[in-house]
Parts: structure tokens; sequence; C-alpha cells
């Protein structure tokens, strides 16, 4: 079998039995996404670049140890996320949510579209670019548990039994986390909306006086 079409499972296996190459392997397949999710939630390149640098050196060191309950990537992005919040204890920022890593498309119009919604979505309340801006506030303002949520089954497209596991909480919180931050999404999101049209008919009456 060639080596691209190994499994992660067998790459780790390979790799715990002392096979560099199948560890550099796992590297190539996965540093994309965990430096999105790293750069998503610290919001820095550097700092993003940083912490994958210590998740797979972390992840190499720990393979022995990893007896494959969970999926390899479920692992892997615990380790990323319990790094994350390290750093941003450490460095007493406060939560950031960045947009998309340079070259990847703008994911937050198509989080919009998937909020839950009444008689009008809310994507059509307001402009695209200004929905991304909006979305990417109100992310940064939710609970960490519910941003994770939202973040691992929204960007990152994890089952929801993969974010339980790299997590390492229950299915049903996960689920709930996830309806939950969604929720108070949408009501900031039109609260927001409410307020600006405010501001425009203050603006438009003030021109006119």
């Amino acid at each position: 079998m060639a080596g691209s079409a190994l499994t992660d499972e067998e790459l780790v296996a390979n790799a715990t039995a002392g096979d560099l190459e199948a560890f550099n392997q796992l590297v190539s397949r996965w540093e994309r996404p965990i430096y999105a999710l790293a750069y998503r939630t610290l919001g820095r390149e550097e700092d993003a670049r940083d912490v994958v640098q210590e998740a797979f050196l972390r992840a190499y060191r720990g393979l022995k140890g990893f007896k494959g309950q969970a999926k390899f990537s479920s692992w892997l992005y615990r380790i990323t996320l319990n790094l994350c919040r390290d750093w941003i204890r450490r460095t007493r920022r406060q939560p950031i949510f960045q947009v998309a890593p340079h070259g990847e498309g703008d994911e937050l119009d198509d989080l919009a579209e998937q909020l839950p919604s009444n008689d009008e979505p809310v994507e059509e309340l307001v402009a695209r670019r200004e929905m991304s801006a909006a979305v990417a506030r109100a992310m940064a303002e939710l609970p960490e548990e519910q941003r994770v949520a939202i973040l691992m089954k929204e960007y990152h497209g994890l089952k929801f039994q993969e974010i339980a596991d790299a997590l390492d909480c229950p299915l049903s919180t996960v689920k709930t986390r996830l309806y939950q931050g969604l929720s108070v999404l949408r009501r900031r999101l039109e609260r927001q909306q409410a307020d600006e049209a405010s501001l425009r008919r203050a603006t438009f009456e003030s021109s006119r006086s």
C-alpha cells in the first residue's frame, strides 16, 4: 500500500514503531487544519505557528501513550485547544475570533446562513461583509465552550462525536453548547441590526432638519 494511502491509524502505528516519515505524513495531513484552529483562536499568525509546532511536538512525544480510543485528529485537536488555552491564560489576552487564515475562503458567511432562523433569515438583514464582521465580533464574545463547539462543528466540519472526543465531554453536552451558542449569536446579530437601523434613521432625520 502506498504511503499516501495509509490511514491515520496506520501512520500512527508506524510512527510509534519508529518510522519518522510516517509521522511527517501525519504532520503534512493535519498541519493546515491545526493551524487554522490555532489562528482562529489566538488571532495572530506568529502565535498560531508556535502553537502548531508545540502541538505536533507533544503529539510525537505522546504517541506511545495514545491508545486509539478516539481518532488521532480528535486527540490532536484536544492538544491544540489546550495549548491555546494555556497561551491565552499566560498572555492574559482577551478571546479573539479571526476570520480565516490567509488563502482560505470567508466561512463566516456560511456560518451566518446556518444560524437558527425564525421568519426572516439573519443573513438577509445586513450586507454580506457586515455580517462577516458581526459574526466575528459575536463569536469572540461567546463563552469559550460555546465558541469552541461552533468553531469545530461549523468551521472544521467535525462530527459531534469527534468534538466530544476532542473536548473530552459527553455528546449531549456538545450538542447543547452548539445550539445555545448559535442561538446567542442570532440574538446578538438581530440586536446589532436593530441598533444599526436606528442609527441610520437618526442620521437620516438629522440630515433633513
